[in-house]
């Protein structure tokens, strides 16, 4: 049989991994003892892989396919095929951020003051890259972790990496310029993407993942509406599509049926009561394929 070798990151974005996973179809079981989880595919094994390491390992075809930061694989320098890009992170739908932040009470404003300055990061080569477009020399040393702590102690200032930003309020730090975004990617091997049959199978991962990533902001309506509110109702829903509309039995109506964002839907729901629906029903959905 035929089996797709598949890179699980590892740490802070492993149980969002696994969640959106679960969205997307897939069980997938980790052992706190093991790096080998398994999943309800016989098609996919899977390894746990820090995604720092990801990228390389992927690019060397020890793995077809896998999920890591795109913040990784140009800090590698790998040459492997994205996917695509999955907009998740350990909190929220949304892009991380790596940015350059010094102590609240530092003289440094701006990136030009960092001439001859000292600065901590585990996104050594990236920022070097980022300096060096600036005309800016400084000592960029390699951080193993707690890098907010490290300022303005050990060193002048940080590159850290920041969803919401609370760690770096928490430690009085300021945020003097955003160095780059970076969003999960799906990304393959080059060689296994030129085999039919894995680059089908990865296929399919990257639909069902966008799908289930999709899905976790919607939220789907169900409602019956009387003949004479339905105009008046369908004004009141946007939706991905045009709603579905169907006829209900012995001339009672219509049964309509929709996708909303769910932040919206608590102010939809009684502006289609007082439009006419009946018996509103919100579900929540797995997958959304486009």
């Amino acid at each position: 049989m035929k089996t797709l070798n598949f890179g699980l990151p590892k740490g802070s974005l492993q149980e969002s991994t696994i969640d959106m996973m679960k969205k997307a179809g897939y069980t997938v079981r980790v052992n706190s003892r093991s790096y080998y989880p398994t999943i309800d595919d016989d098609e996919i094994t899977i390894r746990l892989i820090r995604p720092q390491d990801m990228s390389r390992f992927v690019e060397r075809g020890i793995i077809d396919a896998g999920l890591t930061g795109a913040d990784w694989v140009k800090e590698a320098g790998s040459d492997v095929k994205v996917v695509v890009n999955l907009v998740y992170a350990k909190q929220q739908l949304t892009k991380v951020k790596w940015v350059l932040a010094v102590p609240e009470d530092s003289e440094i404003r701006s990136v030009q003051d960092l001439n001859n300055k000292s600065i901590a990061t585990e996104l050594v080569n990236v920022t070097r890259q980022y300096l060096a477009e600036k005309g800016i020399v400084a000592d960029i040393e390699f951080s193993h972790g707690a890098t907010e702590a490290k300022a303005p102690d050990l060193v002048d200032a940080i590159v850290e990496l920041t969803e919401t930003g609370s760690s770096l309020r928490a430690n009085k730090l300021r945020v003097i310029d955003t160095i780059m975004e970076s969003a999960t990617q799906l990304i393959a091997n080059h060689q296994s993407w030129k085999d039919d049959w894995k680059r089908t199978k990865i296929e399919n991962l990257a639909m069902l993942f966008e799908g289930a990533i999709i899905a976790r902001e919607k939220v789907g309506l169900k409602m019956n509406v009387p003949g004479e509110s339905l105009e008046k109702v369908l004004k009141q829903l946007p939706a991905l599509r045009k709603p579905t509309v169907s006829t209900l039995s012995e001339g009672a109506g219509y049964a309509v049926e929709t996708m909303v964002d769910e932040s919206i839907a608590r102010n939809i729901i009684p502006a289609l009561i007082r439009a006419g629906a009946e018996g509103i029903i919100e579900y929540p959905l797995n997958k959304v394929i486009l």
